[in-house]
């Protein structure tokens, strides 16, 4: 039977059931299982739109994370009561930031962006700005300094309520975590490991597990020279959150973002 000829009778049921019982006898069994039952997991392109939907949700909260620390002068200014960091202040500074780094404008649909994505991003920016809500009286509170609303706390607080409200889990991890429920997984501890023994690379790992019915994709993050404040040198002296420095210099990895995506998450 050619291929022509299979596709004309492809919608007729009679047709069908013929072309499968000549299925049966030519092809070896293995074979006729694959064209018999269901693949598991996303076609190509869904899978495709899966891995864009993660580097973007990583993108998302990295630029939040960006905001927070450009805005530590401000958030820890201990002679000044209402610092006008809202939620809303935080939400343009976020969209802007994310539309730097991707081209894409999360105030418009953009047909340039995965339909899984939109939803999924949409919550992310809402529970962005749930963080920064809840934050707002340490901001505000006059005489104190250091916050300790730091990029690396909004990061943990943001991804924790959106797995809370998604079959989506995005998580902050990193070899030696300062916050415990950051510490990582077998698979994130393999994937660091792999990612700190080579160059520099904004490139994420991406792999699909159990035949396709989950995506796991880890986003590394190195550390600035901001970040050395409380990371770098001399180590092991307390920094000002009271944590032991780690002797980091820029350009180290810093730990990663972390994200699983299920076959099944609509």
């Amino acid at each position: 039977m050619t291929k022509d000829s299979a596709v004309l009778l492809k919608n007729d049921e009679e047709a069908e059931g013929i072309l499968m019982r000549l299925l049966k006898i030519f092809l070896p069994l293995g074979l006729v299982l694959v064209l018999l039952c269901p693949q598991s997991g996303l076609s190509q392109t869904s899978q495709k739109e899966a891995e864009q939907t993660a580097a973007l949700l990583a993108t998302l909260l990295n630029a939040g994370r960006v905001v927070i620390e450009r805005n530590q002068p401000l958030i820890n200014d201990s002679g000044k009561g209402e610092k006008g960091f809202t939620p809303e202040v935080f939400e343009r500074l976020i969209l802007d930031e994310f539309l730097q780094q991707t081209q894409i404008d999360l105030k418009y649909a953009s047909s340039a962006m995965p339909s899984q994505a939109k939803d999924l991003l949409s919550l992310l920016l809402i529970t962005s700005k749930e963080v920064v809500a809840d934050a707002q009286f340490v901001i505000n509170q006059r005489g104190i300094g250091y916050k300790n609303f730091i990029p690396a706390t909004f990061g943990s607080q943001a991804a924790r309520k959106f797995s809370a409200r998604s079959k989506v889990t995005i998580k902050q991890t990193a070899l030696e975590p300062r916050n415990l429920q950051n510490a990582p997984d077998e698979y994130e501890e393999m994937v660091l490991k792999r990612l700190a023994s080579q160059p520099s690379s904004t490139t994420p790992i991406v792999e699909w597990l159990g035949g396709g019915q989950l995506l796991r994709a880890v986003v590394p993050i190195y550390y600035s020279e901001d970040c050395l404040v409380c990371h770098g040198n001399p180590k092991g002296i307390l920094d000002m959150s009271g944590y032991p420095r780690e002797g980091a210099q820029a350009g180290e990895l810093a730990g990663a973002i972390s994200i699983q995506i299920p076959s099944d998450h609509r």
